[in-house]
């Protein structure tokens, strides 16, 4: 975990589940363009109350669909930023489908290691602070990892924007 305190407050993004605040400090220099959506959509409210839709245990737990399923977005696809940076436990990448630039306001939090991933999906942050809460989100059904009654995030905000 990196310490909190040296993280810019521009690029670090703070998720308040019920449970607490998970810190992710995201990477300009690995994805500047996929950085920049995730801030404006925060900044926005766009990601207040929406549900983690489909966790599996193991792997990740994935956000960012105002409906709830899977299938939506912002509407705004986002140009993949593909790195070598490894997924690994606590990285955060963007969600697409089949096409590689079909990022738009999904992303997932990495539980564990998932080198398949590796150079095939965008990493824009990484858990700095809160993962043990990421554990704790209600897995979803074995193999699909879709959950009934999902948690959701309460609030998303750029760190910088926070006031209290």
């Amino acid at each position: 975990m990196t310490d909190t305190t040296t993280l810019d407050p521009e690029n670090t993004l703070v998720i308040e589940l019920e449970t607490g605040n998970v810190t992710i400090e995201m990477l300009p220099d690995l994805a500047p363009t996929h950085v920049t959506r995730i801030k404006e959509l925060a900044r926005e409210g766009f990601y207040d109350g929406i549900v983690f839709h489909r966790v599996i245990d193991g792997f990740m737990a994935q956000t960012g669909d105002p409906t709830g399923t899977g299938t939506s977005g912002s509407g705004k696809k986002l140009r993949a930023e593909f790195t070598q940076e490894p997924f690994e436990r606590g990285v955060v990448g963007m969600a697409r489908s089949q096409s590689p630039h079909s990022g738009d306001s999904q992303f997932f939090i990495m539980f564990d290691s998932a080198p398949s991933l590796n150079g095939q999906y965008t990493v824009w942050g990484r858990v700095s602070e809160g993962m043990e809460l990421v554990d704790g989100i209600k897995k979803g059904a074995p193999g699909s990892g879709s959950v009934d009654e999902p948690e959701h995030m309460v609030s998303v905000k750029v760190q910088a924007d926070i006031t209290e």
